[in-house]
């Protein structure tokens, strides 16, 4: 793949949750859950990132539409909390929001976040709802296209 026909995500992760309930996820971890979880698509490629924010990247073919591969991660994060054996009220929504970043970098850092690459919050919480309106969401993303930024959404339930 050249670099014009690979899109590039870096994934952070949000841990708004009980550790009692999930425990939280290690940098580490969190690379083998996209690792493993995205391992039946050959063509993406996932790698652990030593940066203080971003923790994981992800390159994927330009035919892959980078929603699609949201949701990708999603299903890869539900899937590690399944194995985990708690399919019930504790299990976590699951939130993968996401914004093309079209400003320049805040570091010339490889492993920053660069101009026409996507960051990626990936949020586990106990209520997807609180947590975006916490966070402002919807007047964040009021009048962006989905060329700019997309969430995508595993409730509970």
């Amino acid at each position: 793949m050249t670099e014009s026909e690979t899109g590039r995500m870096l994934l952070s992760h949000n841990f708004d949750m009980p550790e009692d309930v999930f425990p939280a996820l290690s940098r580490e971890d969190l690379t083998l859950v996209f690792f493993e979880g995205l391992s039946q698509y050959p063509e993406i490629k996932c790698r652990q990132l030593n940066h203080a924010h971003w923790m994981v990247e992800v390159l994927f073919p330009a035919d892959f539409s980078p929603p699609k591969v949201g949701e990708f991660c999603a299903e890869a994060l539900v899937n590690k909390r399944m194995s985990q054996g708690k399919a019930d009220d504790s299990f976590p929504d699951i939130l993968i929001l996401a914004g093309f970043k079209k400003t320049p970098p805040l570091s010339d850092d490889p492993e920053a976040l660069q101009t026409g690459e996507w960051g990626v919050d990936v949020v586990e919480t106990q209520s997807a709802e609180s947590f975006l309106m916490a966070i402002g969401w919807e007047d964040k993303t009021a009048g962006k296209s989905i060329e700019d930024v997309f969430k995508v959404e595993r409730r509970k339930g």
